[in-house]
């Protein structure tokens, strides 16, 4: 999933800076709530995409720096990155398998795929740890600590505050380090910095041990069509820009031939 903001780092910047009516209890179900819980967040995606595709192509004005795209930005986040904790405390109370590596080879083969079609449309900008990379990172990261919520709560609270009440996770020469070795390009279409993110995925288990993906979701349209968009979440994310974009620059075409 970008989230579709062009993404500029600056030299002191850091580079790692179907649908129920009733709650689930059947192991061998997903849980609507927590369907629609990610259904909203790629509701949001979509709205952020379709806006800086329309300011692209010059029909809105506004700047991806201005708070309010900013906290957007970080609410999609939250939400993407809280749903993969919650899904791996979910996946080791309710299998006896838990982890396969079906769902992390589909992250991988995803992420490959847009940092490779990135990097062939737009080499100077191309996406080299967007959110598919680092939510496959976060995944493998979280699941040993995903039989702990509390303790992984606590230790994602603790990551969140240092970094915005303190300077110990910000790491200013990162970038400048990294790209001595990895030639990287000072600009990206998407990134995800692990520090404060990381700390984000590990309250997720919370969530989960709260029971949350218990609670009950009504029988509305509303709710099965997030619930469907929280089902199919990924191919959802690979899909949708190209034809949001499609959709946006064909019909530009079509007003600059009868302007």
């Amino acid at each position: 999933m970008s989230i579709g903001m062009m993404a500029e780092l600056p030299p002191h910047f850091l580079l790692w800076t179907s649908m129920q009516t009733s709650p689930v209890f059947d192991p061998t179900k997903r849980s609507a709530f927590l369907d629609v819980y990610r259904g909203f967040a790629v509701l949001l995606m979509m709205i952020f995409h379709f806006c800086w595709d329309l300011r692209n192509f010059g029909f809105m004005e506004f700047s991806i720096y201005d708070p309010f795209w900013v906290y957007f930005r970080s609410l999609i986040l939250t939400l993407f990155l809280t749903a993969v904790g919650w899904s791996a405390y979910i996946a080791y109370n309710q299998f006896s398998k838990p982890f396969t590596w079906k769902r992390d080879i589909k992250l991988l083969l995803s992420a490959g795929a847009i940092s490779l079609a990135t990097y062939l449309a737009m080499p100077n900008q191309w996406i080299y740890f967007g959110i598919l990379h680092f939510i496959f990172v976060a995944s493998i990261l979280v699941r040993p600590a995903a039989k702990w919520p509390i303790a992984c709560a606590i230790l994602g609270i603790t990551i969140v505050m240092i970094y915005h009440l303190t300077q110990w996770l910000h790491f200013p020469n990162a970038f400048s380090t990294i790209t001595r070795y990895v030639p990287l390009p000072d600009r990206t279409l998407d990134i995800v910095f692990p520090f404060p993110w990381i700390g984000v995925v590990f309250i997720g288990p919370l969530l989960g041990y709260l029971n949350w993906h218990q609670c009950p979701t009504p029988n509305h349209i509303v709710t099965h069509a997030l619930a469907f968009m929280g089902r199919y979440a990924l191919p959802i994310y690979l899909s949708h820009q190209i034809i949001l974009f499609g959709l946006v620059a064909a019909f530009k075409m079509v007003l600059l031939q009868f302007s």
